[in-house]
């Protein structure tokens, strides 16, 4: 199990990460995300060892690092998974895969379990990009890491292989059974990958959680933006429910608000409805823009109180901007409700 007590690293003056607790579970793993410059990449550098911390203490089986003292890279076992796959192009897979094992057994293991049998003589040149992830992380693996950090390990590759690719290796890292950080700026991959997802906010860890609960009721506006689509409509919280000027749904309080509420809502959290009548002003909001999606459409509407919210409908449901519209909250679960700013 691995242990992070108030990690904090500062370069300088400037505190990059501040006062990080995290523990992992023996086969966890946990999806780091947050905006450029938060702080993500320094933790995984902390944590290998490569640079060093200002405060705290990083902890997993017989060794403790800390400021006063450091634990160097080779005594932490730590596997890394990086975005540019890192490997040697004079060598083959099998002896990319190989460097430096005694026994090779284990290659063998994950050279079969990853689909790279028919590549073992190949080179990285004659690679693709996915073939050259699994490389690296069939590397990683067969060295029996005691942990692996990854950073944004897919961002090279195309959107159609990453959907594939991120499920093997999060397949690979469960079979291999050991805990494992991966960094990301994809909150897709985030939400669907990890066991938990830690979400950075200038090097303070705002909220770390399963996915659903994150999504569902993050702990701030910050996180509710960064994890999806976020609209904010005002609303009055009673008895455990808000209402609102298109609806009344069960609400969550997060930052205990008073009856005055913003209410989050998601695009799935809506329904859109055209009008069959404009001249007559019916409906309660104007299509401002409206994005094809494939199998959906994102519409952006502006209630005539001015709220503008964001719906997702089917692409047979087809609005113009400009157009009138009906909105509505149609969601059964509970949603985020936080206190109103004025």
């Amino acid at each position: 199990m691995l242990n992070v007590n108030g990690l904090t690293v500062r370069y300088g003056s400037t505190t990059v990460v501040n006062q990080l607790d995290v523990t992992l579970g023996s086969d966890e793993i946990l999806m780091l995300v947050g905006p450029t410059g938060c702080g993500k990449t320094t933790i995984l550098q902390a944590l290998a060892g490569l640079i060093p911390i200002s405060e705290g203490q990083i902890q997993l089986g017989n060794w403790t690092s800390s400021a006063a003292k450091h634990v160097p890279p080779e005594k932490r076992n730590v596997g890394m998974v990086f975005q540019d796959f890192a490997l040697f192009p004079h060598l083959t897979v099998e002896q990319n895969i190989c460097f430096r094992l005694k026994d090779t057994k284990l290659a063998d293991h994950w050279i079969d379990l990853l689909g790279l049998s028919a590549f073992r003589n190949a080179k990285p040149a004659r690679l693709s990009g996915g073939q050259k992830q699994r490389v690296a992380l069939a590397r990683t693996l067969a060295h029996e890491p005691s942990f692996v950090l990854l950073d944004e390990p897919l961002s090279n590759l195309d959107a159609a292989l990453k959907d594939s690719l991120r499920w093997e290796i999060r397949e690979a890292l469960k079979a291999a059974g050991v805990p494992a950080i991966w960094v990301t700026h994809d909150q897709d991959e985030a939400l669907s990958i990890g066991d938990r997802v830690g979400v950075l906010n200038k090097g303070i860890l705002e909220q770390i959680d399963t996915p659903e609960t994150c999504y569902a009721a993050p702990a701030s506006r910050f996180v509710a933006r960064f994890l999806g689509e976020a609209s904010f409509i005002p609303g009055t919280l009673s008895n455990g429910k808000v209402t609102t000027e298109i609806g009344t749904v069960l609400g969550t309080p997060i930052d205990n608000p008073t009856d005055s509420v913003d209410l989050l809502v998601r695009p799935d959290d809506l329904a859109l409805t055209a009008t069959s009548d404009a001249v007559n002003g019916e409906g309660n909001g104007t299509v401002d823009w409206v994005r094809f999606e494939g199998e959906s459409r994102l519409y952006a509407v502006t209630l005539d109180t001015g709220a503008q919210l964001k719906v997702r409908v089917s692409h047979e449901n087809a609005i113009k901007p400009g157009e009138r519209a009906v909105l509505s909250l149609t969601t059964t679960h509970p949603l985020a409700a936080f206190n109103q700013i004025s």
